[in-house]
């Protein structure tokens, strides 16, 4: 039997004839309104809700069995609850309370020295699977493992240290320029951006067969395969913002089949006559051996208004003009279908052409000291490894 009288404690008939007391329950007025707030919330946990539900109709005098009907619970569960709040309150609700079972023996330790310090049999990198099976935990765990200590076998970042004797020099020249230009002068980011190596972000490349578009629950489709037909080279000069007015964050471009220190030098003879002749030019471009061709230097000679800083070696990343490249490559060639160099050339051209209506430059932020200390601690690191293959 169930004694009930509103606002008082309830009493509950036991099995065996003992009696037990339900907990009383009183609220705040700031408590009963957080709860009320938490048991119509429709963002947290059912459970949550639940559970406050449970304490806020205790605290007006109902008894377990009668919220229990009212919440579709089993007495029991509503009385742990209403308990768990009158001894801790609001924390004791909020979260579950530790289960049983078998203790945790897994070897955490081993696991990250493995990962970290040591390489399966027969492959560069650990999988799931395969550091399960060498320390016999599980597939799980260590996934858990993994991701609780921000370890990605699958991935890796690629670097190049330079190895430029002069890199601390170039590095401050090329740093300054960009955060504290010389009056009256213009600062300019050039380079080519060609087909190098393996690289395929400027050949006109055409699909072997038409993809199919986008459409709710599909992604647009590409074949893997292309077609060649030709190259072409893009020259690019970059405004870093730094007094160029109302031209800052413009891109000087030209299109050439090649290049050679012959387009090269067309090329800076064009940025010559686009620029105001009454600006100092300093140009920031790497040290390929096109730029630094005999031929380039007379002329260079012969307009002592314009200044080159070469980038350091193995650190063209200095030349913001790659960021703009990365651009192009990313928002108009990487999945673009070309038939032709002249169709490849009028989509770099017309991409440049909308860049320049409203441009805006890249802002460079790093301070040239702290990039030096970042670099003497990968050379400290790579000292450590005694590594034989650097130059």
């Amino acid at each position: 039997t169930n004694n009930y009288r509103a606002g008082q404690t309830f009493i509950h008939v036991c099995r065996g004839g003992a009696m037990r007391v339900a907990a009383t329950i009183e609220l705040s007025a700031g408590e009963r309104e957080r709860l009320v707030t938490i048991a119509q919330s429709r963002t947290v946990s059912v459970r949550l809700a639940e559970r406050a539900a449970i304490v806020v109709l205790a605290a007006d005098g109902i008894d377990n069995t009668t919220i229990g009907v009212m919440l579709g619970l089993d007495r029991v569960v509503v009385g742990r609850w209403r308990n768990r709040f009158a001894a801790h309150g609001l924390a004791a609700i909020a979260r579950d309370q530790a289960r049983g079972g078998r203790p945790v023996n897994t070897d955490v330790a081993r696991v990250i020295e493995l990962t970290t310090q040591d390489q399966p049999d027969a492959a560069t990198q650990w999988s799931v699977r395969l550091m399960a099976q060498a320390t016999g935990i599980s597939k799980s765990s260590i996934n858990r493992i993994w991701q609780k200590h921000g370890l990605e076998p699958h991935r890796i970042k690629h670097f190049k240290v330079s190895r430029d004797p002069a890199f601390a020099a170039k590095l401050e020249a090329i740093v300054g320029l960009y955060m504290s230009p010389p009056e009256h002068a213009l600062v300019l980011c050039l380079d080519e951006k060609s087909r190098k190596g393996d690289e395929s972000q400027v050949q006109a490349l055409d699909r072997t067969q038409p993809g199919l578009p986008m459409k709710p629950g599909r992604a647009a489709t590409m074949t893997h395969d292309y077609k060649r037909h030709g190259t072409t080279t893009l020259f690019a000069a970059m405004s870093t913002g730094a007094g160029l007015g109302p031209l800052d964050g413009t891109v000087i471009s030209q299109c050439a089949p090649r290049h050679r220190h012959q387009e090269w030098l067309s090329f800076l003879k064009l940025v010559e006559r686009k620029t105001p002749v009454d600006k100092t030019l300093y140009l920031i471009c790497d040290n390929y051996a096109t730029h630094k061709h005999p031929a380039v230097l007379a002329w260079l000679n012969k307009h002592p208004r314009i200044h080159v800083q070469f980038t350091p070696t193995s650190a063209s990343w200095l030349n913001m003009v790659e960021r703009f490249f990365r651009s192009l490559t990313v928002d108009a060639l990487r999945r673009g279908v070309f038939t032709s160099v002249a169709d490849l050339r009028v989509t770099i051209e017309n991409y440049i052409t909308v860049h320049n209506q409203n441009p805006k430059p890249f802002v460079w932020t790093a301070k040239a000291n702290d990039i030096l200390q970042k670099v003497i601690r990968a050379n400290s690191q790579l000292s450590r490894k005694q590594n034989g293959t650097l130059h």
